[in-house]
Parts: C-alpha cells; structure tokens; sequence
C-alpha cells in the first residue's frame, strides 16, 4: 500500500470535486460563463456548417446528435481546465489581485468619458475641415475632376 502526499491526494481526489471550493468565485464564474459562450457558439457553428460539409440534412438527428456530443465534450474539458489546480490556483490569485485594484469613483468615470467624448467630435470635427480643404486643393489643382461635397 502505497501512501500519497496530501496535495497529491487533493490534486487527484474527484474529477467533479471544485478545486478549492469558495475562493475565486467571481474570476471562475467569468471563465465559467466564457466558456459556456465559446462552446453555444461552436455549437450553432457546427449546426449551420456540417450540412454545407457533408450530405446531412438540417433537420436530422445525427446532426443533433454530432452538435450535442461536441457540446458535451467541450463543456467536460472546459470543467477539467478551470478545475485543474494549476488554472484554478491562476484563477483564485487573479481574484485575489483584483480585489487589490483602486476602481474609479462614478463621478470620475463620468467626467472622463465626458472628456473622451469631447476629444472624439473635436478630432472628427478636424479631419473634416482636413478633408474638405485637401478636396477643395486637389478640385483646385485638377487632381479631383469632380467638386468635392458641395456639388
């Protein structure tokens, strides 16, 4: 009889067992929902390509059953991956390093995507009268044979 160390006996307890159940919550569910988004997308994917790839008709079982078994496999790696100690130590400790960073105040956030919004339509206000001067020089100088906006 063999005995394991208490982190290899952890490691390899439960292939349904969490990891470390209850620390990186927020981070695991976001990776968690990721994943549930690329797998519905690969799916509808699938469901829409494989008739054009192969003889299958749209509405038969086996490609039901070709779009479902895709999907169970690809929600068991998903699960494996954000459960491996590894990624799940990766995962609690970018929660843990998030819980650190200094969020702005809403009445900072607003003012800045005041001042962005500003910069943007002074920017496209600029280019425009960059743009109407260059086709009113071109129209000038015969490289444009064709007056620009104003007909």
């Amino acid at each position: 009889m063999t005995t394991a160390s208490p982190r290899a006996r952890e490691e390899h307890a439960s292939f349904l067992r969490v990891y470390k159940p209850g620390q990186g919550f927020w981070t695991r569910l976001g990776t968690g929902v990721g994943a549930a988004l690329i797998i519905l997308f690969t799916i509808w994917f699938l469901y829409d390509r494989i008739p054009a790839w192969t003889p299958l008709r749209k509405d038969g079982w086996v490609l039901y059953a070709i779009a479902g078994g895709v999907g169970v496999v690809l929600s068991v790696l998903a699960w494996w991956l954000i459960n491996r100690p590894k990624h799940a130590e990766f995962l609690i400790a970018t929660d843990g390093e998030m819980k650190k960073v200094n969020w702005t105040s809403r009445r900072e956030l607003i003012g800045s995507t005041k001042v962005v919004v500003f910069f943007m339509f002074f920017i496209a206000a600029v280019l425009f009268l960059y743009d109407l001067l260059f086709g009113a020089l071109f129209y000038a100088i015969d490289v444009l044979k064709l007056t620009p906006f104003w007909g």
